[in-house]
């Protein structure tokens, strides 16, 4: 039997204890961030009392922040150093989901709202007092933004040209291992618990994010320092040439059509499916065939699609994403009581998101190893951070176009006086996915052109 150590191929796959450490915290944080953010729609109008517009603008804003600030923090991260920032991002978000948990049981002692299986509003809907969620989310964000950059940085970090592919299918199995476990979470507690357990819901969040602090501060060690200590000055010009890279500009542009589109998970879906199913409907459980899907194929495909280029692979995903939307839109449109013992709005959702699924293995961990090859020794948070700029523009759209399409097509049935006039009102609810078809389309196009235009190789 031949030795590891001296076996230059099982040299090449193996990966450093920082690399495992940084993976487990995300699998943690991502586990933490699910578990909130499959229900941040549901949590800000049911608990909070925020209409369907705002509910989608608040959270748009808020997750394009996250998508937005790794850009700089990602920077910072580069200067203190990655465990550094680690600790600083869990610190924020440990204190940013226990206020989720802690302010709106505050409210209700002050008896402005009642928490049980439904909301009883005593004033927290009309009042200011209901924008005192914003600083609570903004320190979410802020410790969210270093996530984003300096884990994906330290697999750039932690890995070499030859196991860089296989380095983010790890990174990406973890991140779907706990999205799903995050997600699986939910729905048990919306049941058991109603709207209360949408506020009980963050103390969890919590707790796994503070676990995560102990474990990096116990386990988290690295030799790979490059870009420590820099000054600001060599920070900003880093900046300045990570944004003219009109190159990879371009690229996360029409990537964000993609994100735009499986955004929707969150943005449009649990509304949707609770509102023509009724409370019966699991959206926590529809959402989760994503992560394992993911899971269970990512390896496989990053394998399959190893000798090709990250472009080819990005295509592929790019020409599934359409169809999904299309398959989603069905559901509305079956006149059956039941497919497989499903609602047929529930069984095409689970087959659009598990499409869906499909299309990110090829497109996500080559996206971000393509990023990865870009940046220079001493600027993966920053190359890193630049990456996770699709999701800003496809966040911040995704969920003020849910919201806005939600209240066109598919209303809060609490409006309606009739189960008929309810009915009427959401006939036609399937337009919402024709939107995504279009938006598909029009990216697989525009990421078509960019191949020939770049000369890259598809």
């Amino acid at each position: 039997m031949t030795n590891a150590a001296s076996n230059p191929k099982s040299l090449k796959q193996k990966f450093s204890n920082a690399f495992w450490v940084a993976n487990g915290v995300e699998l943690l944080e991502r586990l933490a961030y699910y578990a909130v953010f499959i229900v941040i729609t549901l949590y800000l109008s049911n608990v909070w009392g925020f209409s369907d517009i705002e509910a989608g603008a608040i959270s748009g804003v808020f997750s394009a922040s996250l998508y937005l600030l790794p850009l700089f923090s990602g920077a910072y991260a580069d200067k203190i150093g990655f465990r550094s920032a680690i600790i600083l991002a869990f610190s924020l978000l440990s204190l940013g989901y226990a206020g989720l948990g802690i302010l709106p049981t505050l409210l209700e002692s002050a008896g402005l709202v009642e928490y049980d299986m439904t909301t009883t509003f005593n004033g927290l809907n009309e009042s200011y007092l209901r924008w005192s969620i914003v600083p609570v989310m903004a320190l979410i964000v802020l410790g969210g933004s270093f996530i984003k950059s300096v884990i994906s940085g330290t697999v750039a970090r932690e890995t070499t040209s030859e196991n860089r592919a296989r380095g983010y299918s790890v990174f990406y199995m973890m991140v779907n291992i706990g999205a799903f476990t995050g997600k699986t979470v939910v729905d048990p507690l919306r049941k058991s618990m109603g709207d209360q357990g949408l506020v009980y819901l963050n103390f969890f969040s919590a707790s796994m994010t503070l676990l995560a602090l102990i474990a990096v501060i116990l386990f988290y060690k690295s030799v790979k320092t490059e870009g420590q200590g820099k000054s600001f000055r060599e920070i900003g010009q880093g900046l300045i040439r990570v944004l003219t890279n009109w190159k990879l500009l371009i690229l996360i542009l029409i990537i964000s059509g993609f994100w735009l589109i499986q955004s929707q998970m969150y943005a449009t879906m649990p509304k949707y499916v609770i509102r023509l199913i009724g409370e019966d409907a699991s959206p926590g459980w529809y959402a989760n065939v994503n992560p394992l899907i993911v899971f269970v194929m990512v390896n496989f495909v990053t394998s399959l699609m190893k000798k090709k280029k990250a472009l080819s692979s990005m295509m592929i995903g790019m020409l599934i994403i359409p169809v999904s939307a299309l398959v989603m839109s069905f559901g509305n449109q079956i006149d059956s009581p039941a497919i497989l013992g499903l609602h047929p709005v529930a069984f095409m959702m689970i087959l659009g998101i598990a499409m869906q699924a499909i299309a990110e293995c090829f497109i996500s961990p080559r996206f971000l190893e393509y990023f990865s090859l870009q940046s220079p020794k001493g600027e993966e948070g920053l190359y890193l951070g630049f990456s996770h700029l699709h999701s800003f523009f496809s966040y911040l759209l995704a969920f003020l176009m849910g919201g806005f399409l939600l209240d066109k097509y598919c209303p809060d049935p609490r409006l309606f006086s009739s189960a008929e006039a309810y009915a009427a009102a959401t006939e036609h609810a399937h337009y919402i996915w024709y939107v995504f078809v279009g938006v598909g389309l029009l990216s697989a196009l525009a990421l078509f052109i960019y191949g020939k235009v770049t000369r890259e190789k598809l």
